[in-house]
C-alpha cells in the first residue's frame, strides 16, 4: 500500500498558497505518496496539478482586501448552514483514506475564519488508531495581528498538534521570528526548506515575447487596479523603457470589463493580456520586471535574475509583501514602489532606477518543494519504524 496524504489548502485573494501546496504535493507524489489536495477555492487555471487528486471543497474567497467579510463563490455571506456543509465535506473527504500525513497550508498561522472546520479536522486526525504525521505549510512572512494573544494561540495550537512546521524561507535571508513573536515558543517544531518554486511545465513562450520588453505582472490580480493603471501610461515616461514593448500580465481575477477597459487605454508599445503559463519564460528574456511583492512572482524574478520594480500590495493591515520587497532591497536587488499614491510618473522613474540595477542571481536557497518532501518523507519514515 502506498503512503497517502491530505493536503488541505484555502486560498482567499492571491494564488500563492495553492501554488505552493501543489508544489510540495506533485514532490511528495514524485516519491510514491498518494496525494489528495484539497482545495478551498477554485484552483488557478495555469496551475499544474497534474499526479495529484484535486478536490475543489465548496469554496470561498475573501470579499475586500481586510479579509473581514468572506462569501462564497457566487458572492453570498457564509452562514452557519454553510459552514456545517463545508465542514462535513471536508471530513468526508478526510475519511475516505487512512492518511499517513495531514499537512495544512498557513493553518495555525493563519485561517482564524476555517477554525470551525480546522478545530474538527485536527481533532478527528488525532482520534484515529494510528494518526497521521500533521505538518504545516507556511511562507516567509506572517501577517502580524493586531492582538498578541492571537500569534500566541498560533504557537500553542501549534505545540498541541503538530509534528512539524515547514517554514518556506532562506534563514539567511528571513527568519520566523522576523514576524512571529512566539517562534521561540516552537523552535524544535520548525525546518528551513528554502523558498517553494514554481515547477511543472513551464512552456517557452513563442518566438520573439518577452525579449527586450517591461513584463508588468499582478498574480492573480484580485487587488491590482492600482499597479495596472499606472502601468498602462508608464512607458512614454521612462528614460530607459520608452524604446522597446510594456507587455502587461492582468490576473485571471480581474474581471473581464476592467480587462477590457485596460486594452482600450493601451497605447503604443503597450500589450494587455491576460496571465500567461508562460511568465517565468517572459522574465527570463525580459529587459526590467514590474510587479507586485507576492510570494511566486518574487521567486520567479529572483530566477531570471531580471531587474525589478516591486510595488507591494499594502492595503488594509496587509505587510507581507512590503516585509518581502524591503528585505530584496536592502541586499540591492529590487526597486521598491510605494502603492501609496502611485502614478504613472513615479512607476516610469522606478522603472528607470530599476534599469540601473545588474541583471544577477540572487544567492537565496530554493529548491523548498523538494526539501519539504524529503522532510516530510523521513518523519514518515520514522513513524514507520
Amino acid at each position: 500500500m502506498p503512503l497517502t496524504a491530505f493536503i488541505y489548502v484555502q486560498h482567499l485573494l492571491g494564488t500563492g498558497h495553492v501554488v505552493r501546496a501543489t508544489a510540495i504535493g506533485k514532490k511528495l507524489a514524485e516519491r510514491g505518496v498518494d496525494v489528495t489536495l484539497a482545495s478551498g477555492n477554485q484552483i488557478p487555471p495555469t496551475l499544474d496539478v497534474e499526479g495529484l487528486e484535486v478536490l475543489e471543497l465548496p469554496g470561498a474567497k475573501t470579499a475586500n482586501a481586510e479579509f473581514s467579510r468572506l462569501i462564497t463563490l457566487d458572492g453570498k455571506d457564509l452562514d452557519d448552514d454553510w459552514r456545517a456543509m463545508r465542514t462535513a465535506e471536508t471530513l468526508k473527504a478526510f475519511a475516505a483514506k487512512p492518511y499517513d500525513l495531514l499537512l495544512t497550508e498557513t493553518y495555525p498561522f493563519g485561517r482564524r475564519q476555517f477554525e470551525f472546520e480546522l478545530s474538527v479536522l485536527m481533532d478527528t486526525a488525532k482520534a484515529r488508531a494510528n494518526p497521521p504525521i500533521i505538518a504545516s505549510s507556511i511562507r516567509d512572512i506572517l501577517v502580524p495581528k493586531q492582538q498578541l494573544w492571537k500569534e500566541e494561540w498560533m504557537a500553542d495550537k501549534a505545540r498541541d498538534y503538530f509534528d512539524k512546521v515547514l517554514i518556506h524561507a532562506d534563514p539567511d535571508f528571513i527568519t520566523l521570528a522576523d514576524s512571529f513573536p512566539f517562534a521561540h515558543k516552537i523552535e524544535d517544531l520548525l525546518a528551513y526548506t528554502g523558498y517553494v518554486v514554481r515547477e511543472g511545465d513551464r512552456p517557452e513562450p513563442p518566438e520573439g515575447d518577452g525579449e527586450d520588453e517591461v513584463v508588468v505582472s499582478c498574480g492573480g490580480g484580485a487587488m491590482s487596479e492600482s499597479l495596472l493603471s499606472a502601468a498602462i501610461d508608464a512607458r512614454p515616461l521612462s528614460r530607459r523603457a520608452e524604446d522597446c514593448t510594456w507587455r502587461i500580465l492582468a490576473g485571471h481575477n480581474v474581471p473581464e470589463d476592467e480587462f477590457q477597459a485596460y486594452k482600450a487605454r493601451a497605447g503604443e508599445g503597450v500589450i494587455v493580456e491576460r496571465a500567461r503559463p508562460d511568465f517565468p519564460g517572459l522574465l527570463n528574456r525580459a529587459r526590467l520586471s514590474i510587479s507586485q511583492g507576492g510570494y511566486n512572482t518574487v521567486l520567479d524574478v529572483l530566477e531570471a535574475g531580471v531587474p525589478s520594480v516591486i510595488v507591494p500590495f499594502a492595503l488594509a493591515t496587509e505587510t507581507e509583501q512590503e516585509q518581502r520587497a524591503k528585505a530584496l532591497a536592502n541586499h540591492g536587488r529590487v526597486v521598491v514602489a510605494s502603492e501609496d499614491m502611485l502614478t504613472p510618473e513615479r512607476l516610469a522613474a522606478a522603472a528607470d532606477d530599476a534599469l540601473a540595477l545588474p541583471r544577477s542571481h540572487h544567492k537565496v536557497l530554493l529548491g523548498g518543494a523538494d526539501r519539504s518532501a524529503d522532510i516530510l518523507m523521513d518523519l514518515l519514515k520514522a513513524r514507520a519504524a
